[in-house]
């Protein structure tokens, strides 16, 4: 019996719905590899190519929405290129002879290409559980995985841009036993905030705005960085009406006090954005938000939720500590993944880039740390 081949092929999308029914069924399926995300992007500078690899009977068992963005230099565009694939390629990575196909394409392509680097950051585990504790356990694929890359002369990227690790949650369950799963405090503070008047409804595009300030505000003051505001007015404004992401706003008495954002794709979802304001933060409505985020992803048919992002050390010195207490209370499981690996198709304008790129990045969130504090105060 012959070994099974498959082959890479550009996709000629027309419509959205056509990329995104091709990679649905995909494990792995991502947000960050629709059609979608792929327009938004598209408006920062980057070109979407979607790559499929299809098997002998022309059926669909790889895919990749691969970003591709020219370098510039003193204003003017070099003949060069970066390239990221977010969260994919999607494939079963237990299928060897499939994994090894698309790694060998993916790497000539990018040669071909002529771009300094590939970047890829699929959604492979490779454990389960904090490390330490007694639900630790090893993903062998997604190690062995790893172990191919670095044969292969890929590294282990220092420019992580998704995170590493998360929390996901079972959905599969009634819910009684998702609130079973959560620890009592958590189980305690939703229904507290019920109780002391909070409620929770869907949002859409007329609520960007509201939800931008909110935003903003929670990056001042839990010291991170977001991006300007008609970046986020555009990837709610894409998501939202593709209905393919909704906020869920918790208000008290009318006034709006929280929000989540949440993605939802290929059966599962992922609670991206969260903000809050600092009046009522007594009443726990921060609980209720991520209950009734739950509830509506199992309503639309999702079977996991992914709350997306947990240390990348399981210690109280790490800056997530706190967030994941918040989230580990909710019953999920963590999942650690294969994180973001760089393969090198230049390795001297690589270095180069690679030693630019984190002063450039620095200066950028200095000045996005400022402007986003000015406009708060507009």
């Amino acid at each position: 019996m012959s070994e099974p081949t498959y082959r890479m092929e550009t996709v000629i999308v027309q419509q959205p719905s056509e990329w995104n029914d091709l990679i649905a069924h995909l494990p792995g399926a991502h947000a960050l590899q629709t059609w979608q995300w792929g327009q938004v992007k598209a408006q920062v500078g980057w070109r979407a190519q979607p790559l499929v690899w299809r098997d002998d009977q022309g059926a669909v068992q790889a895919a990749a929405l691969l970003l591709q963005r020219s370098v510039r230099a003193g204003g003017i565009t070099l003949k060069l290129s970066v390239m990221y694939i977010p969260r994919g390629p999607m494939l079963d990575w237990s299928n060897t002879d499939l994994v090894t196909q698309v790694l060998d394409d993916l790497q000539t392509y990018a040669r071909r290409k002529g771009a300094i680097f590939l970047k890829l950051d699929p959604d492979l585990p490779l454990g389960y559980g904090v490390p330490g504790r007694e639900d630790e356990q090893p993903a062998p694929t997604g190690l062995a995985v790893q172990q191919d890359l670095i044969r292969r002369g890929w590294a282990f990227s220092d420019d992580q841009i998704q995170y590493r690790n998360t929390v996901v949650l079972d959905l599969r369950e009634d819910e009684e036993a998702l609130l079973a799963r959560m620890k009592s405090k958590t189980r305690y503070n939703i229904r507290l905030a019920a109780r002391r008047g909070v409620t929770v409804r869907s949002g859409g595009v007329d609520d960007s705005d509201l939800l931008y300030r909110m935003y903003a505000h929670t990056s001042v003051r839990d010291d991170f960085l977001i991006r300007g505001r008609d970046y986020y007015a555009l990837v709610w404004r894409v998501f939202f009406e593709a209905g393919l992401a909704e906020p869920l706003i918790a208000e008290v008495e009318g006034e709006p006090v929280g929000a989540v954002v949440i993605f939802r794709f290929g059966g599962r979802a992922w609670y991206i954005h969260g903000m809050s304001l600092d009046a009522h933060r007594e009443k726990m409505f921060t609980y209720l938000l991520q209950w009734e985020a739950m509830l509506r992803a199992k309503a639309a048919g999702c079977t996991e939720y992914d709350l997306w992002g947990a240390p990348d050390d399981f210690a109280e010195s790490d800056p997530m500590w706190g967030v994941f207490r918040f989230k580990d209370g909710l019953g999920g499981r963590v999942v650690r993944t294969l994180g973001a690996w760089d393969y090198p198709v230049r390795p001297g304008l690589f270095r180069l880039y690679s030693q630019v790129l984190p002063r450039v990045l620095g200066l950028m969130r200095r000045r996005g740390k400022s402007d986003t504090k000015r406009g708060l105060s507009a």
